[in-house]
């Protein structure tokens, strides 16, 4: 068991410093990984995690942090630190979840006796429900005082992460807005650079390999004619429910964005490119087979391309949004990938010295 002094939480200065550090925050993923930060060295724990639910009470994503003492050459000791991010989600322990399942029920924390000390979990609640859990072990029981700050650091987490999150969200949908995509533009990136992240199989499992996204820019069909035809109320309307489809059509580990008006983003991870096109048809196929008030039918047209992280997100943003223009121009409700359109000379190879801007 991995365990450092602290027999107070309370007295270890700095909390407030560290709540002002995790409120500064304007991203709703770096403050679930300050919430670990903070927590972990008041309880005097070298491992913490993070477990979130969705909307369906379903778990779909997990973050460790783990911190651990070296010794330079020259003796000096430091603190090493380490974020993962677990998408394998049945390499959750037994007991994790047997734990935070109890969690739920209970709406409050609760501890489980291992061989060699206990696993505690705390509940996150959002909205009066419980949206996730803080896991930790320790080979004691909470104090009381350790017990309020815990709750305490959770009730702050909780407030400021409801109002973040709305600040990343489009009105009308509830989709992420434009800012949110622009704020996770630097993450997508940082992740390409990884030497391994978990990837999506044919088979609909994920394994470790090579981390490859693609990005696609989605434009609902003719959206202005029925604006004009029937009114910005059912225009509304139509955006709400292809919003709808979208999340229900991508997986889970996808990114979608309203970018704005009718246009929309996705970010989703395959390992390649015609994993990727799939995912894109099974969106496309989806709208077009969906009976929508008022209209009837509808099509949206994509255009997707590689994140390449050796270029700007600003390029490989305007290779998706040309890649959706060739889309329009040869009819509508198509999805084209920009290495395809290169490939056929529809597009001439890319030049890695200039900008593309669009």
């Amino acid at each position: 068991m991995r365990m450092l002094n602290n027999s107070n939480p309370l007295r270890v200065p700095g909390l407030l410093g560290k709540l002002g550090v995790m409120t500064s925050i304007r991203d709703t993923e770096l403050l679930e990984q300050s919430l670990l930060r903070t927590l972990g060295p008041l309880l005097g724990v070298l491992d913490t995690s993070l477990y979130r639910l969705d909307e369906a009470q379903l778990l779909v994503r997990v973050i460790h942090y783990h911190r651990s003492k070296v010794v330079d050459g020259d003796g000096v000791a430091r603190m090493l630190e380490r974020i993962e991010e677990i998408v394998q989600l049945s390499d959750v322990a037994p007991e994790v979840l047997a734990l935070t399942d109890n969690v739920r029920l209970l709406g409050k924390p609760c501890t489980r006796v291992l061989e060699g000390g206990m696993l505690i979990a705390y509940p996150l609640l959002g909205a009066g429900e419980v949206c996730g859990y803080f896991v930790f072990r320790r080979d004691h029981e909470v104090s009381a005082n350790e017990d309020a700050t815990i709750r305490g650091v959770l009730e702050v987490f909780s407030n400021y992460y409801a109002l973040l999150d709305v600040s990343q969200r489009d009105r009308l949908t509830g989709l992420f807005n434009r800012q949110a995509l622009e704020n996770n533009f630097e993450r997508i990136w940082s992740a390409m650079a990884q030497p391994e992240t978990f990837l999506e199989r044919q088979d609909g499992r994920r394994h470790q390999g090579q981390g490859k996204y693609w990005l696609a820019v989605i434009d609902i069909d003719h959206f202005k004619r029925i604006n004009d035809s029937f009114g910005h109320m059912v225009g509304d309307e139509i955006l709400l429910l292809v919003s709808r489809l979208m999340q229900n059509t991508f997986r889970s580990s996808d990114l979608l964005y309203r970018y704005g008006g009718e246009e929309f983003v996705a970010i989703v991870a395959a390992e390649n490119e015609a994993i990727a096109r799939n995912v894109f048809e099974r969106v496309r196929l989806a709208i077009e087979a969906h009976s929508f008030p008022r209209i009837d039918r509808l099509s949206v047209s994509i255009g997707y391309a590689e994140v390449d992280p050796e270029i700007l997100p600003v390029e490989v943003l305007s290779r998706a949004d040309r890649s959706l223009y060739q889309a329009k121009q040869d009819g509508r409700n198509r999805v084209y990938d920009f290495q395809e359109l290169v490939a056929s000379g529809i597009f001439p190879s890319p030049s890695y010295g200039d900008a593309e801007l669009f």
